[in-house]
């Protein structure tokens, strides 16, 4: 069910299996596993902890995270989109009449992408929000919020590390049962940003569709091979 990257159990299965896996706990972070987070946890101890707890599944939402898995074996099932993870679960929440916070992005963007899901999921009840514009070392009053919210699942977008930060520091003292750190998806749902066609998401290169749209992205590329670089390194050490 889980292959080992270096310090970290990446979810092997698929998508659905995902899904119904994490529905047995009391408490659950998301993690996004895609080679620049994962990177930031081998170097950072509290994200480290936070990605290495027993509340935590890390999904492979990246080529080089898929890569990695086909070096150390056994490799993943299929690359798994947190943007998908994300929409699965509002989808469920809205089925059910769960509610969900959002926490991140702009107020503008925060604004239209409340409201586009709102369209889409008439039923869907978003206890409270707040845009990712504030000190995290003074947001008392938004912990507050959250609790007396009394959302199910707090989605958290404000890109890494920081909603991981966030949410290995908040998430004891926060009742919420899920957890999930969406980076850019808020934009996505908003209609600032679109996903890459559907034939590039199956070939495994939207990571190029977004770098084309938005070229500052390159500079984060450079964690890929690094982290690459890093698995085979450990992969060949550990092997002989």
């Amino acid at each position: 069910m889980f292959t080992r990257i270096l310090k970290f159990d990446v979810f092997n299965r698929s998508k659905l299996e995902f899904l119904n896996y994490i529905e047995k706990f009391s408490k659950v972070n998301i993690v996004s596993g895609n080679p620049e987070i994962l990177y930031n946890g081998l170097n950072d101890s509290r994200l480290l902890r936070s990605f290495t707890s027993k509340s935590t599944v890390i999904i492979p939402d990246g080529l080089g995270t898929v890569l990695a898995s086909k070096i150390v074996r056994p490799s993943v099932k299929e690359k798994i989109a947190g943007i998908e993870v994300m929409e699965a679960l509002i989808e469920k929440c809205s089925e059910e009449g769960n509610p969900i916070y959002l926490l991140g992005a702009r107020q503008n963007i925060l604004e239209n992408c409340i409201k586009n899901l709102k369209i889409k999921y008439p039923n869907l009840n978003i206890a409270g929000s707040h845009n990712g514009y504030f000190d995290l070392d003074e947001c008392e009053d938004i912990i507050q919020n959250i609790k007396e919210s009394g959302a199910h699942i707090l989605f958290v977008a404000m890109g890494a590390p920081r909603q991981d930060i966030f949410i290995a520091e908040n998430m004891d003292r926060l009742p919420c049962r899920v957890y999930m750190g969406v980076g850019g998806s808020f934009d996505v749902f908003s209609g600032k940003t679109k996903r890459a066609p559907a034939w590039m998401i199956k070939s495994g290169l939207e990571w190029l569709y977004r770098v084309f749209k938005e070229p500052w992205r390159i500079r984060r590329l450079s964690s890929i091979p690094k982290f690459l670089l890093k698995v085979i390194v450990c992969n060949k050490r550990f092997s002989q």
